[in-house]
């Protein structure tokens, strides 16, 4: 099929061809749970489920495998921290080529691990740079002084058709198909499976879902053309770029119905909920389909329902930060800088008459003043229902206490909690 926009032409079965005895054909399941909280048929593409725990092995295999045989043998490299490489490294080994793979210095040791894992010995991996663009740019360098092939995350049609065949899937399983919710990064997911499903569903409403802190393509779409991003959120690192591709974002222009932006406090939401209901482990970027829904509920009320899971890649330490985030979004975690009274009592005041009966101290820490003197305290307060915030603010003003709230103030709450 062709892209109007871009005038190439996809070649979806070709992919599918190249694919199906590499890739793992992900089930498309119904989640009971989800389908009776927005009263419709939820189903979830479990990409998570992926022979690397990602769809991104679709699009490395697919354009790898494409390569004429003289340049595949050169060897192939990739600029990458997470999913994108392990889907690299996992192709090298497959078709027994040599690859090099780039990662910035401060990419955590787990993810260098598991992308060695699926490699073995036939990826080289190099730390440089201390961000992704730094060591993008040395991964292009290197590509060109040594006369090898770069294999982008997500801007090339061979990555496009790859992505694309989770659409192929889906479509086989299910196909009647009211609304698509596809995360969105630098678009090759959502340009594939979009253009898949504008040809071969044209009924399903097609959603891209973005994380707010990282809007690229819903900007891009404002603005009618791709833009650079100043500054992103990379909290839900799997969908987070500063700018999408240039062929991507042509092809959602034409196939995305629209683009919406999901908190990323409603992600981490998300994620808990999906493993505490259902015992699903997912990424940021696998639960943002399924954080979106509750702004479609009325939408999707009666309807068919597909939420694309794109992986489940989530390095176990971050979940102390995605709960923290979460209880915050939900508003039951409130930070507050607190300059006790100097009197005898003040603190056991605090406690027992501003705290109400179920509120709960989980950080205190006494700041330190340059002259090292006792400063102002740190005070972390969980609540057990957003509604006790109104009293605790309350009883805060009642008993006169001196207090900076740090939620409102991301420039203090950055450097202090």
């Amino acid at each position: 099929m062709e892209s109007k926009q871009t005038g190439v032409q996809l070649d979806y079965a070709g992919a599918a061809a190249r694919l199906a005895k590499v890739v793992k054909r992900t089930p498309l399941t119904y989640n009971q749970n989800l389908s009776r909280r927005y009263q419709c048929s939820v189903y979830l593409k479990r990409e998570d489920l992926q022979v690397v725990r990602s769809y991104k092995l679709r699009g490395a295999y697919n354009m790898m495998s494409s390569l004429p045989p003289d340049q595949l043998q050169r060897g192939v490299v990739c600029a990458s921290a997470g999913n994108h490489a392990q889907g690299f490294a996992y192709s090298c080994r497959k078709l027994s080529v040599k690859g090099v793979v780039f990662m910035p210095i401060i990419t955590p040791n787990q993810k260098v691990q598991q992308t060695k894992m699926f490699g073995e010995d036939n990826v080289e991996i190099v730390l440089t740079g201390d961000t992704f663009d730094d060591c993008a740019a040395a991964a292009k360098k290197y590509t060109a002084e040594h006369s090898m092939v770069f294999i982008p995350p997500f801007d090339d049609y061979r990555i496009i058709e790859g992505q694309g065949t989770v659409g192929i899937e889906i479509l086989e399983d299910q196909p009647e198909i009211d609304y698509l919710f596809v995360p969105v990064g630098g678009g090759g997911l959502s340009a594939g499976v979009g253009s898949y499903f504008k040809t071969f569903s044209p009924g399903t409403r097609i959603i891209g879902v973005e994380p707010a802190g990282a809007p690229a393509m819903y900007q891009s779409r404002q603005e009618g053309k791709p833009i650079t991003l100043d500054s992103i959120d990379r909290f839900v690192d799997g969908a987070a770029v500063k700018r999408v591709g240039d062929t991507t974002f042509a092809i959602c222009q034409e196939v995305l119905h629209e683009v919406h932006l999901v908190p990323e406090g409603k992600v981490c939401s998300s994620i808990l909920k999906l493993y505490n209901e259902d015992a699903i482990v997912v990424e940021p970027a696998g639960a943002l389909s399924i954080a979106v829904l509750d702004d479609y509920a009325h939408e999707i009320k009666g309807k068919n329902v597909v939420c694309v899971v794109s992986g489940s890649n989530n390095d176990i330490d971050r979940m102390q930060e995605i709960k923290e985030r979460s209880l915050q979004y939900e508003g039951l975690k409130h930070y507050f800088l607190v300059r006790f009274a100097q009197r005898p009592g003040a603190l056991k005041e605090f406690v027992n008459h501003v705290l109400g009966p179920n509120d709960d101290i989980t950080r205190f820490e006494y700041m330190q003043k340059h002259n090292k003197e006792t400063g102002p305290a740190l005070v972390g307060v969980e609540l057990k229902q957003r509604q006790d915030y109104e009293a605790l603010i309350e009883n805060m003003k009642r008993y006169q206490i001196n207090y900076t709230e740090l939620n409102k103030n991301d420039t203090l709450f950055g450097y202090l909690v």
